[in-house]
């Protein structure tokens, strides 16, 4: 991108936490090298020297080695200057400075490495109303500290329940998928940005094709279920819940379960999807034992008018396809092979992989008996010479790939940066 080449070396990117998500930002951006410097933020000190983070670092038991996915077969040497005194490499040609002391985001002191912006990738402060000493972190402590803006990798998740995201002193915040409602993120005054989750990326992707195509009212119900790919929070083993854990399935050894849990994409999607939030929509997540590559399953009721185009697997394909032909970021994708999930596992700025080939759709009449339709006058019902009403409803089950850690999640959130800190 020409923009990048322009503002190469504007300033240092602060990433707070190295785990998966941490990892493969790095990973994103010492290819992308549009900051001047990457400081990473690990909060203690791990193995025995710098040596320990470099080795971390450029090998991936998912992804393979850091240079083959820079460079390919041409790939040498990928990491080089380490200086444990210091805490810096240089990575693919890039200043890579890591800190080990505070994990407390108010104590890190970005403004001494000239960071003006911060992704947030460790999944423990995502609640935007505690204050910024809050003694146990709060996100709003990168803002003290010398951050301008914060990018958190996860949803906003408040404590208390009392509130709400639109309360008081939240006016600084908002929610956005790339592609989506990007253009919803306001920099004179959005300094914490979340980027909702993987699962909401794809989702989000899926639904606006449909969603333009048919109009909300048309849209009677919508589901979904994401066959996900292990994380980081699960056991290997099984282990003894903690105190007051009520969810005895996250304590159970991913290697050899299905395992079910919860999600928070319908609440995340209404976030940048606001249409969403008058159709009746569920969301159930599946966790399988794959290290990544993850699918989403949604379904979808739409009703038949009594005239046009009827609702059937090749009008959905097209709607698609089409979609996806003039995205132009290219975040949806759509196939008419047959995937698994390796498949699609590393492919570059992917939101969703629409697998055309198992579209399905069905229609049937749902008969309604209007003397049970609440507010509905009697008077009404009684001139009706049949009190049963028939709707032909036509069921969609659209399938949607997704590589939950580099390929979908992690590139997009480094567009997601990258479109936010031209604005500084």
């Amino acid at each position: 991108m020409e923009i990048e080449r322009q503002n190469q070396g504007k300033f240092a990117l602060g990433i707070n936490g190295f785990g998966r998500i941490g990892k493969l930002t790095v990973w994103h951006h010492v290819g992308r090298k549009y900051f001047r410097e990457l400081v990473v933020n690990i909060g203690r000190m791990v193995g025995t020297s710098l040596e320990d983070i470099a080795h971390y670092l450029e090998r991936d038991s998912t992804y393979g080695a850091l240079g083959a996915y820079l460079h390919g077969y041409r790939s040498k040497n990928i990491i080089e200057n380490i200086n444990d005194n210091d805490g810096t490499m240089v990575v693919n040609g890039l200043k890579v400075t890591f800190l080990r002391e505070q994990r407390n985001p108010f104590k890190i002191g970005w403004d001494a490495h000239d960071v003006r912006m911060v992704v947030d990738t460790t999944g423990q402060f995502l609640d935007p109303t505690l204050d910024p000493d809050h003694p146990k972190g709060s996100v709003r402590g990168h803002l003290e500290c010398g951050a301008e803006k914060v990018i958190v990798s996860a949803p906003f998740k408040i404590k208390d329940k009392g509130k709400d995201l639109r309360g008081t002193g939240t006016d600084d915040i908002t929610t956005t998928v790339m592609g989506i409602n990007d253009n919803h993120y306001d920099p004179r005054k959005h300094c914490l940005i979340s980027n909702a989750s993987c699962t909401t990326t794809c989702l989000a992707h899926m639904i606006k094709p449909l969603l333009d195509y048919f109009g909300s009212q048309k849209i009677l119900s919508a589901s979904m279920a994401t066959v996900h790919a292990s994380t980081g929070s699960q056991q290997v083993l099984d282990r003894l819940p903690g105190a007051g854990k009520t969810d005895l399935r996250k304590n159970r050894s991913i290697l050899n379960n299905i395992i079910l849990t919860s999600t928070g994409a319908a609440k995340a999607l209404s976030l940048v999807i606001p249409e969403m939030k008058r159709i009746g929509f569920i969301a159930e997540s599946v966790r399988v034992p794959v290290n990544t590559g993850s699918l989403i399953i949604l379904v979808m009721n739409f009703q038949e008018g009594p005239a046009g185009e009827p609702i059937r697997k090749d009008l959905i394909n097209d709607i698609y396809r089409e979609a996806a032909k003039k995205d132009p970021n290219g975040y949806l994708h759509y196939t008419d092979q047959q995937n698994v999930s390796c498949d699609i596992i590393g492919t570059p700025r992917a939101a969703a992989i629409i697998e055309g080939h198992e579209t399905h759709t069905r229609t049937a009449e749902v008969a309604i008996d209007l003397s049970k339709v609440p507010d509905l006058e009697s008077d009404l019902i009684n001139r009706l010479k049949d009190q049963i009403i028939r709707i032909p409803v036509t069921q969609g089950v659209m399938y949607g790939w997704y590589d939950n850690e580099l390929g979908s999640y992690t590139e997009m959130l480094g567009d997601r940066t990258v479109t936010i800190a031209e604005h500084l």
